[in-house]
């Protein structure tokens, strides 16, 4: 129960965030985005740092000085395999013009909430990774700092699911379907999460090449998307305090309960 209840924690977040459809008339003021894609940065990058990277670092100390080499190869596959995905799936960022990924007819709405579905697959893989971890009794990962992830993660869902699904109500796609369409983009996490879970289980060697991975694949997310929206219009300020504060909470809550 308490494995199950992890690996949806990141998904309520989401959900939460969608639900400001409700109760907020206007569209979020452009600092205040920023402010919070910089957060959901920061979160992101000191997650992959804490609970992903030197975990699978710590886990391969039999190979001493090449202790990094499972780790260094997991994050780089991780990189290429979200790299794939964006040349892939047909999507459009936030504030973007121009669709990214194969030609589609889908409307500007459902690439919006692909956009976001996309880099919500590595942060399920993550939190599905970390558990599979702590289920193998692997002692370099802890129930509590398994939840820390789980929960920074879901912090950082909250304003990524009220940035998806506010600017949908505006276009005019109504209350409900933007709710909708916000909870829809989240839904990866969890599904994601489960799925990772059965393949470490079965292959748990392999655990700190797949934290790695999961690194990885965030950290392109970041690099590729969260940030270059977040600095938009050379506004940058607000990104880079909402990044500090969000790579902050994130270690301080891994550190904490890890």
């Amino acid at each position: 129960m308490g494995v199950f209840l992890g690996l949806m924690v990141p998904f309520l977040g989401t959900a939460a965030g969608a639900s400001c459809v409700f109760f907020m008339r206007n569209s979020m003021k452009s600092v205040v985005e920023k402010v919070l894609l910089g957060f959901a940065s920061g979160v992101m990058v000191a997650a992959s740092v804490w609970s992903l990277l030197l975990p699978a670092i710590d886990m391969s100390e039999g190979y001493g000085k090449l202790a990094f080499i499972p780790a260094a190869l997991g994050f780089a596959v991780g990189i290429f395999f979200l790299y794939g995905l964006d040349k892939l799936i047909p999507h459009i960022h936030l504030g973007g013009k121009k669709p990214e990924g194969i030609k589609s007819r889908l409307t500007k709405t459902a690439m919006l909430a692909l956009a976001v579905t996309l880099h919500n697959i590595p942060e399920g893989m993550a939190v599905g990774v970390v558990f599979a971890g702590v289920i193998s009794g692997n002692h370099e990962i802890t129930m509590a700092a398994a939840y820390a992830l789980a929960v920074g993660i879901a912090i950082q869902n909250f304003p990524e699911g009220a940035i998806i699904s506010m600017p949908m109500k505006n276009n005019g796609s109504g209350s409900k379907r933007a709710f909708i369409y916000g909870v829809l983009s989240g839904i990866v996490e969890p599904i994601g999460a489960f799925l990772t879970l059965l393949v470490t289980g079965a292959i748990e060697k392999a655990l700190p090449f797949l934290l790695a991975f999961a690194a990885g694949a965030m950290i392109f997310v970041v690099v590729e998307e969260l940030i270059p929206e977040a600095s938009r219009d050379g506004e940058s300020d607000g990104a880079t305090l909402g990044f500090a504060l969000g790579f902050l909470i994130m270690m301080v809550l891994d550190v904490a309960l890890g």
